[in-house]
């Protein structure tokens, strides 16, 4: 969409002005290097005045023009509410900036954010849909910005629009394609197409991945932002349940769900927690967890340094003979040569969880059960909060799916989990038993393994320790750590204990300097 100024009809005076300012945002933009631009790059730039965020936002519109219709990483743009909230950003900048007693900028000043497509966004020129993927929800209005949304804002940020996501978070049924909805279609892997973009927040990872945006949020029950991460190549962080407000999101499990990010995590993460009323129970325990000062001094070069760490190489580092996962993964772990973990090898071990042949099995462990009590009651709840809606219950969208079957290729999968959730009937004693099994796999196996040998931090390859981090709530931080031969990416993933966010950046911070693997993938296969 043209700038505002380009669509009136004012006098000559001012058109001139407005097309001569105009002409110095696209001077300023063409020197900006946009391509891995991270949220200090792009603050330098706003302060040397190599950059507007209206620029921003205009350069960033381009690229997903031309990406995205290859890609599908974008549902939904909000360019007019995007373009009136750079201006407002770069009008409360240069107040800033010329003095005047002006408060300093916040930290995501003027910087464009996607957010997944289950979260609500209000604001803006209109407000966006968050349908979850599905065509049911196509005109639904939320009453007000969802929790994370508003801090966000209230950072600065400027939503830009939302990212595509597996439909319903992958709840729909099992055996549909990872990143397929019928909003977005199926979303693309930038470095290798024909690979998974893998869970259900794959807009949010593909598009931070391929530069159409710097920061992107995510949503996770059981590995939907872990997954998508490392197959796409960018840092992830899964927060602690509870320590970012859930309210105004689809989820499925308060128990396991939890907004997080996908690129420039730390600075993210720092805007999105705290206590939110609307989400007051999980929030209000999570608080306790946020350090004084926020996260961003936890970028320690030397994080890694004296932590003690568990090797979760049994059911976990299972890879082909001789594949570069397995030479990067040795060379790590058994000092082949210089590795970051070089420094502290003597207090790392090779550990084994109990049970999680039980964990990683939804059914033996009750995660599906209490997943599918969870989910009916949960959106049902955020449905009946929206302004507007075609759909108010759970049983409506099976209704319209009913009427509106999905594309030919996707009516084999039906819609199994949305009917087996609608069977549910609240918490029952199925659940409850559900409840009490899934405390105990915690407090016998993660929770116990790192107390008795006073973990820092476990270690395991990609999402492959999803279920074992989700069913207690568990926080978890992916970096990119290689390639495979065949170009797909591969990440490691450092977790803890509720609240080790502190920790968990420091490792992982330390180990992506030491290790510097990410690069941005070529984007052969797409026409730019």
């Amino acid at each position: 969409m043209l700038p505002f100024a380009a669509r009136c009809l004012l006098l000559l005076l001012a058109a001139a002005a407005a097309a001569a300012a105009a002409a110095a945002d696209a001077a300023a933009a063409a020197a900006f290097e946009l391509e891995e631009a991270t949220v200090d790059s792009i603050r330098r730039a706003f302060a040397d005045g190599e950059l507007t965020s209206r620029g921003l936002v205009e350069l960033y519109l381009s690229r997903v023009a031309a990406l995205d219709p290859a890609l599908h990483a974008v549902v939904e743009l909000d360019p007019d509410g995007a373009l009136a909230a750079a201006d407002r950003a770069d009008a409360a900048r240069r107040l800033a900036y010329e003095g005047g007693g002006a408060l300093p900028p916040p930290l995501l000043n003027g910087i464009p954010v996607l957010v997944k497509d289950n979260i609500a966004a209000a604001g803006g020129g209109g407000a966006l849909n968050a349908t979850c993927g599905s065509l049911a929800l196509v005109g639904s209005r939320p009453a007000g910005d969802a929790g994370v949304v508003d801090r966000l804002r209230r950072a600065g940020a400027v939503v830009l629009g939302t990212a595509s996501l597996s439909e319903w978070c992958n709840f729909r049924a099992p055996g549909i394609p990872a990143g397929w909805s019928p909003r977005a279609g199926q979303g693309k892997n930038p470095y290798v197409p024909s690979a998974t973009p893998c869970a259900s927040s794959s807009g949010s990872a593909i598009a931070a991945a391929a530069n159409m945006v710097a920061v992107t949020i995510g949503t996770e029950t059981d590995g939907s932002i872990m997954c998508p991460s490392s197959y796409n190549s960018v840092v992830g962080i899964k927060p602690t349940v509870g320590l970012t407000s859930r309210a105004g999101v689809i989820i499925i499990s308060p128990r396991m769900d939890t907004v997080g990010t996908v690129s420039d995590a730390v600075h993210v993460l720092e805007a999105i927690v705290g206590y939110d009323p609307r989400d007051a129970d999980a929030t209000r325990m999570a608080s306790q967890y946020i350090p004084e000062g926020g996260y961003r001094q936890f970028l320690n070069i030397d994080g890694l340094r004296g932590k003690r760490l568990g090797i979760l190489r049994k059911d976990f580092f299972q890879f082909p003979s001789g594949s570069v996962q397995q030479k990067v993964f040795d060379e790590h772990f058994n000092t082949i040569s210089f590795s970051p973990f070089s420094w502290f090898l003597d207090d790392a071990m090779e550990l084994k969880i109990p049970n999680m042949n039980i964990i990683n099995d939804a059914v033996q462990s009750g995660e599906r059960a209490l997943m599918l009590a969870e989910f009916k009651l949960s959106l049902n709840s955020y449905l009946s909060e929206l302004a507007t809606s075609p759909v108010r219950s759970l049983s409506d969208i099976i209704d319209f799916n009913n009427k509106h079957p999905v594309e030919e290729r996707m009516a084999e999968f039906g819609q199994s989990y949305l009917l087996q959730s609608e069977a549910t009937d609240g918490i029952g004693p199925t659940e409850k038993k559900a409840i009490a099994k899934l405390n105990k796999l915690c407090e016998s196996g993660l929770e116990k393994i790192m107390r008795v040998n006073q973990l820092d931090a476990i270690v395991s390859p990609g999402a492959s320790a999803h279920s074992l981090l989700a069913i207690g709530g568990y926080p978890a931080i992916t970096v990119p750590a290689g390639y495979a031969s065949n170009g797909v990416p591969f990440a490691i993933c450092f977790g803890g204990l509720k609240g080790s966010e502190p920790t968990l950046i420091e490792i992982a911070y330390s180990f992506e300097q030491a290790t510097k693997v990410r690069r941005p993938p070529t984007l052969q296969h797409f026409v730019i």
